[in-house]
């Protein structure tokens, strides 16, 4: 299956976090110290992850956000350049830039505490005027590490040039109706789900569920599932499964933003959906075998080959 766009262009509008990842035996209770295994600081944000693994990919990538006025902000704009992430859009504020402190246990699960920083500081009408710049922008993604409001603005940019919008809603909380009408896709994990959904105990066979909630939203719904795989909510109002890729995972950190941002690349590239999804899942799958975020994404020959091997199961 060719491409329709080798090198297509996405903004994404959201946070840029320094992660402080703990490997643990086990998380402490409450009053509780336990000793770690290690410790390793990384660079994260689900914007920023989501920016890079599309960067990966092959996509030309803006980065939209802010920025602190302490150390990790230079930090953190060297590794977007290093990426192939334009920062021109990244703004400067006064005090920290936005942290993320991780445990990881032996099984891969983690708990993460996002403390936003200078992602409050976004500012709506500059996000906007930045979507508006960059040209020929096919896609442009957000999630809810800055405030709405800001994510609500890009995503009504987005439409007056004519580019589809992808919302991750995570962390999960009650969305602004506004954003939710100006999303195009709308991409939580299950547990994001089942809360926006208001589903007390979801099961991810349950296709009623799904079903039900699509039918209540403007936007087109993709759930992913963990090592279920993804549920896609198709146009016709039927739900399309599609299983993850059987692997050892050792760090699920990053995952959903791996497969956000992969999911991103195939719309912005011009694939069709349900090839979005398996490249989607093709890049979540391979980064739970490795440690870290952004250390966990396949290398840029890595996800071409990802992206190759996507394709050529796809039949012309």
């Amino acid at each position: 299956m060719p491409l329709d766009r080798a090198d297509p262009v996405i903004a994404v509008v959201g946070s840029l976090n320094i992660d402080l990842v703990t490997y643990t035996s086990r998380v402490p209770g409450a009053g509780e110290t336990v000793l770690g295994d290690r410790f390793v600081m990384g660079f994260g944000g689900k914007g920023a992850n989501q920016a890079v693994m599309a960067a990966r990919l092959g996509a030309r990538v803006s980065m939209v956000g802010a920025l602190g006025d302490d150390v990790y902000a230079g930090m953190t704009v060297d590794n977007l350049i290093a990426q192939g992430v334009d920062a021109a859009h990244v703004a400067r504020v006064a005090g920290s830039s936005g942290v993320a402190p991780i445990w990881v246990e032996p099984d891969g699960t983690n708990r993460i505490i996002v403390v936003g920083g200078a992602n409050d500081a976004v500012d709506p009408e500059s996000a906007a005027a930045a979507v508006r710049s960059i040209a020929g922008v096919k896609v442009v993604l957000g999630q809810l590490e800055i405030p709405q409001s800001v994510t609500a603005a890009a995503f009504s940019a987005a439409r007056e040039v004519g580019a589809a919008t992808i919302l991750n809603p995570a962390p999960a909380a009650a969305l602004d109706p506004d954003l939710l009408d100006c999303a195009d896709w709308l991409i939580p994990n299950e547990t994001e789900f089942a809360i926006l959904a208001g589903v007390e105990r979801f099961d991810p066979s349950d296709d009623g569920a799904l079903l039900a909630f699509a039918r209540r939203i403007r936007p087109r719904l993709v759930v992913t599932l963990g090592s279920r795989g993804v549920a896609l909510v198709t146009a016709g109002r039927t739900v399309e499964r599609v299983a993850a890729v059987a692997v050892e995972a050792v760090d699920t950190t990053g995952a959903g933003d791996a497969f956000v941002g992969a999911f991103a690349y195939g719309l912005a590239a011009g694939l069709p959906e349900l090839t979005a999804v398996r490249l989607g899942i093709a890049c979540a799958s391979d980064s739970v075998t490795k440690h870290g975020t952004q250390s966990s994404f396949a290398t840029r020959d890595g996800a071409r080959d990802l992206l190759g091997n996507v394709l050529a199961s796809s039949g012309p």
